[in-house]
């Protein structure tokens, strides 16, 4: 598997990604956290237009998508019922999925995510008993309660090196 950025050419591939996402959360107990039409394509467009979109693939086909950014991330400056683990400089990763074909690739994206900043943070439905257990496996501590844009609370996560 290697990461690479995301061009204008893969949106349809990563619509694909989402659409297949939001059905199987759907089926897994969290039916609320990607609306019908989440991410939206301007969004989309606008990650790999700034150069924050990134795809996984594996010989020569795209099998999942996710948003990483190193800097400050609006969503995780106040959080509650807890605290960050450090206050270092950080990277976020948002919107991960895959297509489900090879075994470890969201842990694959997330470490790759790691490995560039060293310290990251990452945040999750509270329904969305899979990631939660996916993070938890790759070693991120829960950390405490943020709150999005449209008010709704997810559960935040960070993993740094020390």
């Amino acid at each position: 598997m290697n990461i690479r950025k995301t061009t204008l050419d893969d949106l349809d591939v990563i619509l694909k990604l989402y659409e297949n996402a939001r059905s199987f959360m759907a089926r897994n107990g969290n039916p609320t956290q990607w609306s019908t039409n989440y991410p939206p394509v301007t969004m989309l467009e606008q990650d790999i237009i700034d150069g924050h979109s990134y795809v996984c693939v594996e010989d020569g086909r795209i099998i999942a998508t996710f948003y990483f950014r190193a800097g400050k991330d609006d969503t995780y400056a106040r959080i509650y019922e807890g605290e960050w683990l450090n206050d270092r400089p950080y990277g976020a990763v948002h919107r991960i999925t895959s297509d489900g074909s090879v075994k470890g690739t969201a842990s694959f994206c997330i470490n790759w995510a790691l490995s560039q900043c060293g310290n990251l943070k990452i945040d999750t439905h509270r329904d969305n008993k899979v990631m939660q257990h996916l993070l938890e496996k790759n070693g991120f501590t829960y950390c405490g309660i943020i709150y999005i844009d449209d008010g709704t609370d997810r559960l935040a996560y960070q993993k740094s090196h020390s």
